[in-house]
């Protein structure tokens, strides 16, 4: 589990992927500030919201890094089969039983990719419309949470097939977020709370 509070913003060493299935078997490399040796071998960490298990870690000039590897499925389903070396990452260690909670309960399994409509500022701060696929309106509601690229965000309005996200210039400056453009996808996962009721009530009704 997370709560949608970046630590770090890593980039994307090297992407290796081996002939096979469509995508091969693929190997990403991350750089990171976060202390390596705190990182044990099966953890999880969030990239830009999609969890993933640390297989390898080291440290060569100065600069921390470790690898995991992703599936076919990740790579169709998320933003991660576009990534090229050099990406920046918005990265979350798993949650503690001693961590704060400041965002909300993130499970890091991305629900689908959406487009970043539009964009401008307001105040000092970045407005953002972003295009909700029509299978996961339901759970885009006004003042309720929402986790785009892995940040914890509250949904400002609602309408037409999109939502409206506010950003405060922190955010923008410790997170990708400030450089999203229109046009460009992001990794979405809806609040956990949404996906258990929608189950419920689909149940009910059968």
């Amino acid at each position: 589990m997370f709560t949608g509070i970046i630590t770090d913003v890593g980039r994307l060493r090297e992407v290796t992927r081996t002939k096979g299935s469509k995508w091969g078997d693929t190997r990403m490399i991350v750089e990171t500030s976060y202390d390596v040796e705190t990182i044990d071998i099966g953890a999880s960490i969030a990239h830009s919201g999609a969890c993933m298990t640390v297989v390898e870690k080291g440290r060569d000039k100065d600069q921390n890094w470790y690898a995991f590897d992703v599936s076919d499925e990740s790579l169709d389903k998320t933003t991660l089969g576009d990534w090229k070396a050099r990406q920046a990452i918005n990265l979350e260690r798993a949650l503690t039983g001693s961590d704060e909670l400041g965002g909300h309960m993130v499970t890091g399994h991305v629900d689908t990719t959406a487009r970043c409509v539009s964009r401008e500022t307001i105040a000092g701060s970045t407005r953002f419309r972003i295009e909700v696929p029509e299978e996961l309106g339901f759970a885009i509601a006004p003042k309720g949470s929402v986790t785009v690229d892995g940040v914890s965000l509250t949904v400002n309005d609602v309408s037409d097939g999109t939502f409206m996200l506010n950003i405060i210039p922190h955010t923008a400056e410790v997170t990708t977020l400030g450089g999203l453009q229109p046009g460009e996808q992001v990794n979405l996962e809806i609040d956990v709370i949404a996906r258990y009721v929608a189950r419920y009530l689909s149940h009910m009704k059968a």
